[in-house]
Order: C-alpha cells, then sequence, then structure tokens
C-alpha cells in the first residue's frame, strides 16, 4: 500500500493519468463519431447523385442542364428542397403541356425519386428546407389562423379556401383535400403566381395556424343551412336568392296569371 502510495504522489501521476484520458476519449470518438458522420455524407452524396439522374431526364428539358433555367422554364438555383417536394409531390411537376400555369395532377414519381430531387436542387442553393411533421400538424390557433388567412389568402383563396380565377387564364386553386404538408411548403416556396412566406416574413407558429384554419375549414361535412353555395358569403348568397329565386317567383306569377279564366277571355 505504501509503494502504491508513493507511485500515486509521483510527480509524472498527474502527466501519465491525463494522457490514458485523452487517449481513451480520442479513442472513443474515433469509434463512434467519424463513422456515423461519413455514413451520413455517403448517405446524402448517393441520394444527390440519384437526383442528379433524374433531374437530367425528366427536368432538364426545360430548366437547363444545370438547373440555371431557360425559355421554357426558371431556374431552380437556391428555390430549397421545399419548392421541389411541392411541385413533384402535387404531380404540377413534371409539367404535362405549356399553359397558363401548372394544376395538379397525379404524381409522376414516388416518394423517394422525389427526395432525391429535392436533395439534388438543394445542393446547388440554399433555399427553404422541407418542413417537419410537428411544423405543419393541424393543432395550431384556428382562431388566429383565421385572421391571417383573411389578411394574406383570402383574395384570391376565397375566404373558405374555395379558390378562385385570376388574371389571364391563371387560377387560384382550391384548398379542399389538400395534404397540410403542401400547404405549408407552398407558404414556403410561393409556387407560380403566390407570394413567398418566409420565417422572417411569417413566423412558423402563423403558417401551423394558417393550415389549422384550412384544414378544419375545408372538411368535407354536410352544410346545415342547405347548399353551400361554394361558401362564398352572404353577397352571392343574397344574390342568388334574389335574382334566381325570385326570378323563379316571378315567372311562376306570370305563368298562373297567363291561365286564369279571365287572361283566357282576351
Amino acid at each position: 500500500m505504501k509503494k502504491l502510495s508513493a507511485r500515486r504522489r509521483h510527480p509524472l501521476a498527474a502527466i501519465v493519468a491525463l494522457i490514458f484520458a485523452l487517449a481513451a476519449t480520442g479513442g472513443l470518438y474515433a469509434a463512434f463519431a467519424p463513422a456515423k458522420k461519413a455514413e451520413a455524407d455517403d448517405s446524402a452524396s448517393i441520394a444527390v447523385e440519384a437526383g442528379k439522374k433524374l433531374y437530367l431526364s425528366g427536368c432538364s428539358t426545360c430548366h437547363g442542364l444545370d438547373a440555371q433555367g431557360s425559355s421554357d422554364g426558371p431556374s431552380l438555383i437556391g428555390v430549397g428542397a421545399a419548392a421541389v417536394d411541392f411541385q413533384v409531390s402535387t404531380g404540377r411537376m413534371p409539367l404535362q403541356q405549356p399553359g397558363a400555369q401548372a394544376p395538379g395532377k397525379p404524381k409522376v414519381y414516388t416518394a423517394a425519386q422525389t427526395e432525391q430531387l429535392a436533395a439534388y436542387i438543394a445542393s446547388l442553393g440554399v433555399g427553404p428546407k422541407v418542413p417537419t411533421s410537428n411544423m405543419y400538424a393541424p393543432d395550431g390557433d384556428i382562431v388566429n389562423g383565421a385572421e391571417l388567412f383573411r389578411t394574406n389568402c383570402s383574395q384570391c383563396h376565397n375566404f373558405s379556401g374555395e379558390g378562385g380565377a385570376l388574371t389571364e387564364g391563371k387560377f387560384a386553386p382550391p384548398l379542399t383535400d389538400v395534404d397540410p404538408k403542401h400547404i405549408y411548403e407552398a407558404m414556403l416556396s410561393g409556387p407560380q403566381n403566390m407570394p413567398a412566406f418566409p420565417d422572417s416574413t411569417m413566423p412558423e407558429q402563423q403558417k401551423k395556424d394558417i393550415v389549422t384554419y384550412v384544414h378544419e375549414t375545408t372538411k368535407k361535412e354536410p352544410n346545415p343551412g342547405g347548399l353551400g353555395l361554394g361558401r362564398l358569403g352572404p353577397v352571392s348568397e343574397g344574390l342568388f336568392g334574389w335574382v334566381i329565386a325570385l326570378g323563379l317567383l316571378i315567372g311562376c306569377a306570370i305563368w298562373v296569371a297567363a291561365r286564369t279564366p279571365k287572361a283566357r277571355t282576351k
């Protein structure tokens, strides 16, 4: 015990202990951290390469070989993964035929291929990332979402999300049955005629509130008041009542009056 105690008190004991501690720390780091990082980097590189092949075969005709854009399609540098996920997952891209705007249709690429395309475009420049599920889960403040939607979105999409016509053959699509993820991505990327709402302009929580409002408002539920008339509001419903309903009543009154005995004798 005395010899062991003497060794512990040796002047070099602290240096030897420090060397052993550093060696153990370095060994643990070398055993765990680099392998995981290398594996993640390899996986990302594989996704980018696969996405580049998909891009060259399906997108480069319009957007250019280096995604720099052409007369047939805009540049994709800096649009981000969120824009790619939205356009491809909703079937808007690849474009079926030139037109005023790209309508939604059945998607062409699988979810894995869409991720690869998004990874490749994201590698070309910094842009909005694909949101995580907690960012667009429809559990936000529906009251605040309604106010934000009326202020920023209802001019085109109608206050109930029914959509509407724009200029030169363009239109704001209805938001019924739209995936909350795609609503969030549309706000991030601003597709076609829609303005973008980055976090610097509209914080994440506000976008989530809008997603919640749209999700609750566009549910397919029966209208307790009868015919919904597109939920366009009291002005259109009143116009329908006065012009259509009252017009039918006047027509019926004229038809009945024309068939009275007095009318027949004339």
